[in-house]
């Protein structure tokens, strides 16, 4: 299936149904000839990806192909119809079809789809192009693109079991897919799909928050699993302990008043204590001050620690932090790592978080719960899988992605930082992971995975009108998770994403590892760029940081520029001429995003950026931001010295042409 093979969990039924014998014994003339293309299990788990056959092009150079397949997909799914049935007379005769209001029908169809299209291109969004450098956007897999449509057309609601039979297994299958990519155990290991990276993180600690709370619940529901421990004591038990809580409690038949006397069921305030505060880096997405909000724990018990020069969240300030925590006697409910921030694509040590959290339990301080956000940056990991899902050692990555051949690439990728935190991230409890990101998956498709399915005890909830309450059933997704109905069409474009890409390194591995090269090139060209010269004056381009994944954050600075608003304002108007506001993409121009990287929100983690520009400190604390061009470079078109050469000489003319008018 891919290159981290699975029995599917549950089974997926993919055994012929009456109708389709139907069809296969009385149509067969009739049906379009399936494509002579070798069927999955024939495939090795780890075969040849070409990244140029996954895309529809730059230049839909395979749209061929796309049209073979959706011609192959509307006839086999209008024969679905046909004989789904085949004694029930046609609804729409030929005498229907001949009436004007049936012909004035299909127009108005027809010139409103032509309208849209003409809607969609008046400002476009080309994320297929080179030439488009801007937000976490890219071209989606073609696999994806069709199996959406196939199973759009189905119309299949995950929420329940039967109204989505097929696309409800393939979505618990992703789900486990994703968790075994990410280190989980297989057995233990549950997933499905979101909306997006947001909702999974209002997940991981909605399941945080009920778990804590079932700590102090358990004192008055089975006081003999938890005698001798105060109140502190319990909010501070690891979440693995947590756990095992839940099982004695099943065990002595009190979930359900375990569940009760918890924050679910009585509320927060009626618990009589702080469950405590969620840790997060600065560089945290805004998602997390909402979920505070939302979950009833308060922004004021969002703690946020500070970040380095390299915007990765200082360790050392967590450390600190939980000892303040420590001494004011609060408890510490979650530490959130960000893997692939937003703003500038950093990844967090979470090797040193999780060590740092055995060290405390060690020691007998309280624990926490570990969640990775890694809704950028997750699906990386599979560059250091092997086929079978084995993480490889450092000496076994594949060279292109250990470090550049040609050496022109600036420092190698991955850091040692960088794969050390890969490595760590199945010691973390939960993870949040966006295949509409680095899976090259269309909206809406984010993930939540939990490290150990007993979580889900102090969340699931059954609908009497959807679900049977006396089956414990995993399929009933909508009683485990915060949306109710939800397109099965997601699902099944990530099940045939993966089907075609496999987890590993020599497939999503080798797509994500030519946008991290291009990437890489792009951030080393910045480095040592000519100056540009305009009017007299000297620019020159300085990049933010070294990036840990595709993300390059940059400016431009005219040499002995010493004052901090000018050299905003000067970007601030290349932002404007070299992004979506310029309008279409038709004139040779590139299409950059941009972000302010505030004292408000980073502290004083962008002043040694700032010193190295040459600009004093007096104008950070008089200014308090830098405005920065930000490019997130998911294209695979950009590796290779050649592929990159072709773009980098247009990218520098129009730099050039951007700086005549801001200047």
């Amino acid at each position: 299936m891919n290159g981290v093979r699975l029995d599917p969990f549950p089974p997926v039924h993919r055994q012929g149904s009456q109708m389709a014998t139907m069809r296969e014994n009385e149509a067969s003339a009739e049906a379009p000839a399936t494509p002579e293309t070798p069927g999955p299990d024939s495939l090795s788990p780890s075969g040849a990806v070409d990244p140029k056959a996954l895309f529809l092009g730059p230049k839909a150079e395979n749209q061929p192909f796309f049209m073979e397949m959706l011609d192959y997909m509307m006839d086999d799914h209008s024969k679905w119809r046909e004989y789904f049935h085949p004694d029930d007379p046609p609804a729409v005769t030929e005498a229907d079809r001949a009436l004007p209001a049936f012909q004035e029908t299909l127009l108005r169809t027809r010139q409103t789809l032509v309208e849209l299209a003409g809607l969609l291109q008046v400002h476009p969004v080309p994320w297929f192009s080179p030439r488009y450098l801007g937000h976490m956007n890219a071209d989606t897999l073609m696999a994806a693109n069709l199996a959406y449509l196939l199973a759009m057309i189905y119309n299949p609601n995950n929420v329940a079991y039967e109204g989505s039979p097929a696309t409800t297994d393939l979505e618990l299958e992703v789900g486990r897919e994703l968790g075994v990519m990410l280190g989980y155990d297989s057995q233990s290991v549950w997933g499905h799909i979101t909306s997006g990276g947001t909702v999974a993180n209002y997940e991981a600690l909605w399941i945080a928050r009920n778990l804590r709370s079932a700590a102090l619940a358990a004192a008055a529901v089975i006081p003999a699993a938890v005698a001798g421990k105060s109140p502190r004591a319990l909010l501070g038990l690891p979440p693995a302990a947590l756990l095992d809580l839940l099982d004695k409690a099943r065990a002595a038949g009190a979930t359900d008043a375990l569940r009760a006397a918890s924050a679910r069921g009585r509320g927060l305030l009626a618990t009589g204590q702080e469950l405590g505060v969620v840790i997060v880096p600065r560089t945290k997405h805004y998602s997390w001050v909402k979920a505070m909000d939302i979950l009833g724990l308060g922004q004021d018990n969002l703690v946020e620690v500070e970040v380095g020069a390299d915007f990765r969240m200082d360790i050392k300030a967590l450390r600190a932090a939980l000892a303040d925590l420590d001494a004011a006697g609060r408890p510490v409910l979650m530490v959130v790592a960000v893997v692939g921030s937003t703003e500038e694509g950093a990844v967090d040590p979470v090797h040193q978080i999780a060590a740092l959290r055995k060290e405390r339990e060690a020691a007998g301080l309280s624990s926490f719960f570990l969640h990775v956000d890694a809704a950028f940056g997750g699906y990386a990991r599979c560059a250091f899988l092997a086929p079978g899902g084995r993480f490889m050692e450092p000496e076994e990555l594949p060279p292109r992605l250990a470090a550049s051949a040609t050496g022109d690439l600036g420092t190698a990728w991955p850091s040692p930082m960088v794969y050390a935190a890969y490595r760590a991230i199945p010691e973390a409890d939960s993870v949040t992971i966006d295949p509409h990101k680095l899976g090259y998956i269309p909206y809406a498709a984010g993930a939540f995975v939990l490290k150990d399915r007993r979580g889900l005890d102090l969340v699931s909830y059954f609908a009497s009108y959807v679900f049977d309450k006396a089956d414990d059933n995993p399929r009933l997704l909508g009683s485990y998770i915060l949306e109710g109905s939800k397109a099965g069409a997601a699902a099944a474009a990530i099940w045939a994403a993966h089907r075609v890409v496999p987890l590993d390194a020599g497939g999503y591995g080798r797509l994500i590892g030519a946008s991290i090269e291009g990437a890489g090139r792009f951030h080393a060209a910045l480095s040592s760029a000519p100056a540009f010269v305009v009017g007299g004056k000297r620019y020159r381009t300085v990049t933010l940081t070294q990036p840990d994944l595709n993300m390059v954050d940059f400016l431009f600075h005219e040499e002995g520029q010493t004052d901090l608003s000018a050299m905003n304002a000067l970007n601030a108007k290349l932002y404007e001429g070299c992004s979506s506001k310029g309008g279409p993409l038709y004139a040779g121009e590139f299409i950059t995003s941009k972000t302010s990287l505030t004292h408000e929100e980073y502290g004083d983690a962008p002043l040694p950026f700032i010193r190295s520009l040459g600009l004093p400190e007096s104008e950070w604390r008089r200014v308090g931001s830098v405005f920065v061009l930000r490019s997130s470079v998911l294209t695979p078109n950009l590796a290779g010295s050649q592929a990159f050469a072709a773009y980098w000489d247009g990218f520098l003319g129009a730099m050039a042409r951007a700086l005549a008018k801001a200047a």
